[in-house]
């Protein structure tokens, strides 16, 4: 027997900040929506797949969902929990409704009905659930499932090996020698927070990479507003070479392309330090600069044909959307067509003097 349609006027797909945001901007318009959600709570990257130090890289002005500004006595980068905290409210106070342990598995648009039909799974029950809504916003973020790469040998690996999604602290590894493979943001840090707890750190640094500070990052924002990016990618680059010198002496080479073009152009995000150069600067971490070409037990091979033994291996290698997985429309990777909005990494500075309320409405029409 089918499963009855449940009709909405919005469904909105991932229950991350960018999901709550255009929930609440709706709301406040009277639009109604429905947020289904594959995890067992609301923000359950920042609640099940973050390490414990984490703090937000951008200050809080930066990181405020629409309509809900930061408490003046909140710290200026909140840690993980505060964050949460402010998440869970954030979707209390604007009466957001949604549905955990539900795992999208199609939405195709019908054009005769001129309206969208999802299925989706409630994961606690094995049952198929049927939706039909006006409109479809995919919100299921760019960091919704683990890539792990295949290392031949891997398997022959004793000690232990996590993907960065896992990994919560250096607790058990003090004395060890690590592998960290990846430099983004996750990657640095982990490697920082294992250096500190006393493992002998090692990182392959493969591509090329911006290495700013926080508050060279919250300048580049705050300039955002008045200047071009060609221009703040001068400003920052200046800065950075005040404040770090030339970092390709120590393995991490700069992109030709600017760091606030980059952000703005490409996936790709700068570093931002949290104490990791000074720790590489002084040799307290090692940078690899070939990428990791096979195991055999406890030995890894580099392509430049290095060979170092290590206890313990962290992929912070990143992660892949599964949206076009369940949406039977062809679109644009970052970007909308007349039928869905995909949206990701929403604040309210994000669109300048355009609420995001309005934008989401713009692109739905008059819902």
């Amino acid at each position: 027997m089918a499963a009855a349609q449940q009709e909405e006027e919005v469904i909105i797909v991932g229950a991350g900040p960018s999901g709550l945001a255009v929930a609440a901007c709706l709301s406040l318009r009277g639009v109604g929506s429905l947020v289904l959600e594959r995890d067992d709570c609301v923000a359950s990257l920042w609640r099940h797949r973050t390490y414990d130090r984490v703090r937000l890289h951008l200050s809080k002005r930066y990181c405020a969902l629409p309509h809900a500004p930061h408490a003046d006595d909140a710290p200026t980068y909140l840690p993980r929990d505060d964050f949460l905290r402010y998440l869970d409210s954030y979707a209390a106070r604007f009466g957001v409704r949604s549905r955990v342990r539900r795992e999208v598995r199609s939405a195709r648009y019908d054009a005769a009905r001129d309206r969208w039909a999802v299925e989706a799974v409630d994961l606690a029950t094995g049952r198929t659930e049927m939706y039909s809504a006006r409109h479809l916003v995919a919100a299921a973020g760019e960091n919704d499932e683990k890539v792990v790469p295949e290392v031949p040998g891997m398997e022959t690996f004793p000690g232990k090996v996590v993907h960065a999604a896992d990994y919560r602290s250096a607790e058990g590894f003090k004395g060890k020698s690590v592998l960290v493979v990846g430099s983004g943001n996750s990657g640095m840090e982990i490697a920082y927070d294992l250096a500190v707890a006393g493992a002998t750190t090692s990182i392959v640094v493969r591509s090329e990479l911006h290495l700013v500070s926080k508050e060279i990052w919250n300048v580049a924002m705050t300039l955002y507003r008045y200047l071009p990016a060609w221009a703040i990618d001068k400003v920052v680059l200046l800065m950075c070479g005040v404040v770090f010198g030339d970092t390709g002496r120590y393995g991490l080479r700069r992109p030709a392309v600017g760091p606030f073009t980059m952000k703005l152009t490409t996936p790709a995000y700068p570093v931002v330090d949290v104490g990791t150069f000074a720790k590489i600067r002084s040799g307290e971490i090692r940078v690899l600069r070939a990428g990791l070409k096979s195991v055999r037990g406890s030995d890894a091979e580099f392509a430049d044909g290095q060979r170092h033994a290590f206890d313990a291996v962290v992929f912070a290698t990143g992660y892949r959307s599964t949206t076009q997985q369940w949406l039977k429309v062809r679109m644009h990777t970052h970007w909308y067509s007349n039928l869905v909005v995909h949206v990701y990494g929403v604040h309210h500075d994000s669109c300048r003097d355009t609420s995001i309320a309005a934008y989401v409405c713009s692109i739905l029409g008059k819902v």
